[in-house]
């Protein structure tokens, strides 16, 4: 997600995958690193992520435990000794090399960090009285009071996403305000903020490496994003507004947002019970059985695939099924109508609430000096507000011919199979035809409406047998080894391990010396482990933290996804979304685990802005599309066939099919999150409904209905972390795109361009971390700054824009 930032104010998140949501924008402190989730995957009800912390802890490695990997030295926890005797057994405070998840319970969170946060405040207190504008003096003691709360509750955030219990999040959650508490006095430190002001200000500024450079303007920036350099009044004018911020996000818990819970009760209220089967005739058979399962848990006891009676609601796997496959036009509006104005109606309206979010953001803008809220969130961004303004217009120019061509090709063929609506589709055929199109062309699509974007299910299931997780994993593991020069061993038995699934891996170089290691949570739990894929970071690099005064600590991630296990002597086999989702993950963990970075605050995945910090994942997710590579993984589980060619061919056309009605879509979405954001005036002569309606006349091919109110369920930017940010998502698909242009103009199959190639790229992309400005270690790669040519050409819309 989006990745890791260390920052003194703001809440971390696991990286997601493909879920573009992330916890609200609240007011956390500014030492804490921040993680961002992943636009784009993750399973469609886990769009918030817990407020966890950059796991980077005072850990070290030693070679003491090591066997597999013996030259390197696990990270350790600081010694707990000073902290009260009767609690020295809770293993949240022991010094351990790796984080003893096998032994972690909830008994353990509420004394753990109770004790925890007493002895960090006493460090702080310690470090306020003795601070001098010194790297030694400042910086190193601060990176260990922040390491040290953000591995144990990254510990234990991390076990409520894998290995969930009542208990454990009630426990949690008890502890978390205190937490929170604890960041927002760290974030708030005028000591602190003024000892780095000198730094910034001295005669030795001009000697700091680059990297330290941006520690300290990153933490003097984001502490007068705080408030912290506001006179008193104005400070506590701005502490009011985060106040009542946390009163309308529900801020203290991720799931306590009172915009997603209105969001989720008004999908949840949606319930249309079908008795004749006549009335959704065309619904496949898997989505038959899952609305006669839903009608059995409304009390329809008796309810069957066959028989039915069979209930619709708006979830998607549900309302996606309808809208692609029922043939009974009247239930598409239906359903379509009931969607776009969930949340907008009655006791779940959440129109105030977004007028308040507005006008509390615009605010807040203001007493910190700047115009708008978007300025406010690109302050601690890639682009600018114009530079994103600038990109999304080039990109909507370059896709409106193809979404026009697009909604002339679904109007043509309506009309050759005979249906009366053809000359005057509405949104809710789109989606219908969309899919009867690709059948007719035996290509597979992405669902052109959908919260998810998603190759057709049938495809999908199709290719399963061709990828097991075994051979995916070999085959990622060898590209990497081809593009990077690294080996990735496994090392199961080194690390405790929170289930007995979890893979532990040893990365080494080129010469057989770890760099870092990683857990692989691979399979689905549903009972204790939430859905969708992520990285974070355990342990991050750092020189300050290392055991020893020679190296670096070495950095530890963990990646989880939620494959379908293994049954029997059959291998888990994935679909191919589930291999993209693998290959987007490791891109993430290579950022962390292949930096060469020693400043901790911005090795790897920390530091790096929001808008690019999905490169390299996106970057990995093109060579799923690169016939050498996926020819060496696709093999049948059972026959070692090969993957036939013409399926080959079915994946490259779902990267271009409806292309510029998709990009519309993104376009619009980002386009009226910066309207909102930056013009808007809350209160004014035009309503965020009228703001919509503008933007989408030059964004959507078919104007929105007048009761659209898409708005009262845009978790992205009103529960989530994309305020004046959802450009990214595009903006970060042309850095990818662009960089893997680089392995194309070099050639595809010329093996040794492909390693020169990538080990520029690891030189630059991977290793440089957050101690660069993006844009100039983007040019170090590219050579230029970066162009939307290949995105365009990589969905098909080039010649189209041309």
């Amino acid at each position: 997600m989006a990745s890791t930032r260390f920052s003194l104010s703001r809440s971390i998140h696991p990286i997601l995958k493909r879920s573009p949501f992330s916890s609200s924008p609240h007011f956390t402190p500014k030492l804490l690193l921040k993680s961002h989730p992943c636009p784009c995957r993750s399973s469609s009800s886990s769009f918030f992520c817990p407020l966890t912390f950059d796991h980077s802890t005072s850990p070290s490695i030693s070679s003491s435990s090591f066997s597999a990997c013996s030259s390197l030295s696990p990270p350790t926890m600081a010694s707990s000794a000073s902290i009260d005797e009767n609690i020295e057994s809770n293993p949240l405070l022991q010094d351990f090399d790796f984080p003893p998840f096998d032994i972690v319970e909830a008994k353990h969170v509420r004394p753990g960090i109770r004790a925890l946060l007493k002895k960090l405040d006493s460090d702080l207190d310690e470090l306020e009285k003795t601070v001098e504008p010194s790297w030694p003096k400042l910086v190193e003691p601060l990176e260990k009071i922040v390491d040290r709360l953000t591995v144990v509750w990254g510990m234990v955030n991390h076990l409520k996403s894998v290995k969930d219990t009542a208990e454990l999040r009630a426990a949690i959650e008890e502890v978390q305000p205190e937490k929170v508490k604890f960041q927002l006095r760290l974030g708030q430190s005028k000591p602190i903020y003024n000892a780095f002001k000198a730094i910034q200000e001295s005669s030795d500024w001009q000697s700091l490496s680059e990297a330290r450079k941006r520690i300290v303007e990153t933490q003097i920036k984001e502490a007068v994003l705080n408030g912290v350099s506001l006179e008193d009044d104005k400070r506590e004018q701005f502490n009011k507004i985060e106040q009542v911020s946390f009163q309308v996000l529900g801020a203290w818990s991720w799931r306590a947002h009172k915009f997603s819970e209105n969001v989720l009760d008004a999908t949840k209220k949606f319930e249309k019970l079908i008795i004749d089967k006549k009335e959704i005739e065309g619904l496949p058979a898997t989505a038959l059985g899952l609305a006669a399962q839903t009608a059995v848990s409304k009390g329809h006891e008796n309810a069957t695939a066959e028989n039915g009676p069979w209930v619709i609601t708006l979830d998607a796997p549900s309302y996606i099924s309808v809208m692609q496959h029922a043939r009974n036009r009247a239930l598409h509006e239906e359903v379509y109508r009931a969607y776009i104005t969930r949340a907008s109606r009655g006791d779940l309206d959440n129109t105030s609430i977004i007028n308040q979010i507005l006008k509390l953001r615009l605010e807040k803008a203001k007493l910190l000096g700047y115009n708008n809220y978007a300025e406010v969130s690109m302050a601690t961004k890639m682009a600018t507000v114009d530079k994103a303004e600038e990109l999304l217009e080039k990109l909507r120019s370059a896709s409106w011919n193809a979404a026009v061509q697009d909604v002339e090709d679904l109007k043509s063929y309506s009309k050759s199979q005979g249906a009366s609506e053809a000359d005057n589709l509405s949104h809710w055929d789109i989606s219908f035809w969309s899919e009867r199109l690709r059948e007719s062309k035996s290509t597979s699509m992405r669902w052109t409406l959908s919260l998810s974007l998603s190759l057709s299910l049938s495809l999908l299931e199709e290719l399963r047998p061709y990828f097991s997780f075994p051979k995916v994993m070999d085959g990622l593991f060898n590209l990497a080894k081809t593009l990077f020069e690294i080996d990735i061993e496994p090392a199961d038995g080194l690390a405790p391990v929170w289930n007995k699934d979890v893979r532990f891996y040893c990365v080494k170089d080129s010469s057989g010396s770890p760099i870092a290691y990683f857990y692989f949570d691979p399979y689905s739990r549903p009972s204790e482990k939430r859905g969708g894929a992520w990285m974070d970071e355990v342990v991050s690099r750092s020189r300050v933290l290392s055991r020893n005064a020679t190296t670096a600590r070495l950095p530890v991630a963990h990646m989880v996804c939620n494959q379908t296990p293994p049954v029997g002597d059959k291998p888990s086999l994935i679909t191919f979304r589930e291999v993209e989702t693998v290959f987007h993950e490791f891109g993430h963990a290579l950022q962390h685990m292949l930096t060469k970075q020693d400043e901790g605050l911005v090795a790897g995945i920390r530091g790096i802005e929001w808008d690019a910090v999905e490169l390299p994942s996106q970057f990995m997710e093109n060579w799923c599309y690169h016939r050498d590579t996926l020819m060496s993984i696709a093999k049948h589980y059972e026959t070692g066939e090969s993957l036939p060619e013409e399926v080959y061919l079915k994946l490259l056309a779902a990267r271009t099919f409806c292309a510029g009605s998709l990009s519309l879509r993104q376009i619009r979405f980002a386009s009226v999150d910066l309207e909102l954001h930056t013009k808007f005036i809350p209160d004014g002569s035009e309503s965020v409904y009228d703001v919509d309606q503008r933007v989408s006349r030059i964004t959507q091919v078919i104007p929105p209905l007048p009761e659209d109110r898409f708005l009262c369920s845009f978790n992205h930017i009103f529960a989530g972390g994309y305020a004046a940010g959802y450009y990214s998502y595009k903006w970060a698909e042309v850095l990818s795109a662009d960089a893997f242009s680089a392995f194309e103009d070099a050639g595809l199959e010329d093996s040794k361009a492909v390693k020169e190639t990538g080990h520029k790229f690891r030189e630059t992309i991977l290793a440089l971390g957050g101690g660069k400005e993006p844009l100039k270690v983007f040019v170090e790669f590219r050579g230029r700054e970066p162009s939307p040519e290949a995105l365009l050409r990589h969905n098909g819309l080039l010649q189209v824009a041309a």
